[in-house]
């Protein structure tokens, strides 16, 4: 499970682009706090060396899953809390969830620079929220 803001981060397939090299169906994992993204370590040293090779090929799109051995996406994304085909709004209710379970640990540590960043956290997370519940409603009532 790979860590973001310390909100556990989702586990898809997305399109990269390397220099001129648009890279498709690459098993990522972003942050729903800051939209980082990175790309799923189980395949990065073969999407380095892809993305090398494509680029001096000249070629502009290539599609990940035809050059790589296939690991099926259970194992590629067993070990992700949250998956890119749930509900966005469920998502960041079961971050912020698990931000608040760690905000008690670290009260009760008395840590007080991690329990700043859990605050920053819950505040970006609130938002997003915030947000999410907006666009529903919006989209509810058309």
């Amino acid at each position: 499970m790979s860590f973001c803001c310390g909100a556990s981060m989702i586990g898809t397939k997305g399109t990269l682009k390397h220099f001129r090299t648009q890279i498709n169906n690459v098993p990522i994992v972003f942050c729903p706090v800051c939209h980082r993204v990175e790309v799923h370590y189980l395949v990065e040293q073969e999407y380095e060396l892809l993305a090398e090779f494509a680029h001096d090929d000249g070629a502009t799109e290539i599609d990940f899953i035809q050059y790589i051995e296939e690991n099926t996406e259970l194992e590629l994304f067993e070990n992700c809390v949250n998956h890119d085909e749930e509900d966005p709004l469920q998502v960041v209710k079961y971050q912020i969830d698990m931000a608040l379970d760690l905000l008690a640990i670290a009260k009760g540590l008395h840590d007080e620079e991690w329990i700043e960043q859990l605050k920053k956290r819950l505040t970006m997370l609130s938002s997003r929220r915030s947000k999410l519940t907006k666009r529903k409603s919006t989209r509810g009532s058309r």
